[in-house]
């Protein structure tokens, strides 16, 4: 439980790319709580929109490069406590998701920070197939040599307003027809919100957290083909859904290094896995957090795809409402 007590006005929490999409939801719980706030990424520009969020003088955005030791340095230092949001899908993956994340553990260590927060992923294993999978792994065990405390958090997919989910299985829902790739794969998707909740606080407690490793799902698991359908609902379409055979995915992810192909080599091999917590591993719950059903939100920002968009459907519902 996070100390009422404390003044967090004289703490500062580091945020590694707090302005990505879990990362807006992060800095804004953590400013709710008056906490010193500094955003580290590599263009500053890109996190302006928290500003409105800060008292004055709550919120310092800076410069960063995860590759630079000495950027990373000057980021970390004098910070209580640091969370670790750097992930990408393409490029040198080793490089940051352990080699920067380890070296970013370190210099929190070596600094005197008592709290580091990395995220991960599900199935984050240095024995994995995919690149994505074993540098994740491998990232954890770095943090974990280098800040024994530290706090692991392993996500499954993430949804929100911001999403690359959604959003764009929404935008597909509006053809008549909705080919659906690995359709029996499952999935335990959370709400960004939650999951921000729950780093917030871990990042803040870390008598309680620190050293543990978490697994965040939503409370629905859902095939690949139930979470499309899922997800033309919220957005009210109703495409006829159906699974491509995994031979097909297999050819076309062969083609993933030409642009504009649909999915990698790498970002397939991700998917010949559930990603799914599991049971032997604490997740929202241990943080007092009750998780949000995709279908109570999703509509709130996928009502722009239906026909008439948003504005349609608030006067479908008020007519609803009135006549009822």
């Amino acid at each position: 439980m996070i100390d009422p007590a404390i003044d967090w006005r004289t703490r500062i929490i580091t945020v590694l790319g707090g302005g990505g999409f879990i990362g807006r939801y992060v800095c804004e719980q953590l400013l709710k709580t008056g906490v010193r706030l500094r955003v580290a990424q590599r263009s500053p520009r890109k996190a302006f929109f928290l500003q409105p969020l800060a008292a004055v003088g709550q919120l310092d955005l800076v410069s960063i490069d995860m590759n630079k030791p000495a950027s990373l340095e000057r980021a970390i230092a004098g910070s209580w406590g640091l969370v670790n949001l750097v992930g990408a899908f393409t490029g040198d993956l080793r490089q940051v998701h352990a080699a920067s994340a380890g070296k970013a553990a370190e210099l929190a260590k070596n600094s005197g920070a008592e709290s580091f927060i990395h995220v991960s992923a599900i199935n984050a294993d240095p024995g994995s197939e995919s690149l994505y999978g074993s540098s994740k792994g491998e990232g954890e065990a770095a943090v974990r040599a280098a800040f024994p405390d530290a706090t692991i958090i392993r996500p499954s997919l993430v949804f929100g307003p911001e999403d690359q989910l959604t959003n764009r299985f929404a935008s597909m829902a509006r053809l008549p027809f909705l080919p659906v790739l690995a359709g029996t794969r499952r999935f335990q998707p959370v709400y960004v919100r939650d999951l921000a909740e729950a780093i917030a606080i871990a990042v803040q407690d870390p008598e309680e957290h620190g050293g543990e490793t978490y697994e965040i799902g939503g409370p629905d698991v859902m095939t690949m083909h139930e979470l499309n359908a899922a997800i033309a609902e919220a957005a009210g379409q109703s495409p006829a859904i159906f699974d491509l055979p995994d031979f097909v995915g297999a050819g076309m992810s062969r083609l993933g290094f030409l642009p504009g192909a649909p999915l990698t080599r790498d970002q397939w091999l991700m998917l010949a896995k559930d990603n799914v917590v599991h049971d032997d591993v604490p997740g929202l719950e241990a943080f007092g957090i009750e998780p949000t059903p995709l279908a109570s939100v999703a509509p709130e920002w996928l009502g722009r795809f239906e026909e008439g968009g948003r504005f349609q459907r608030s006067q479908r519902r008020n007519s609803q409402a009135s006549a009822g």
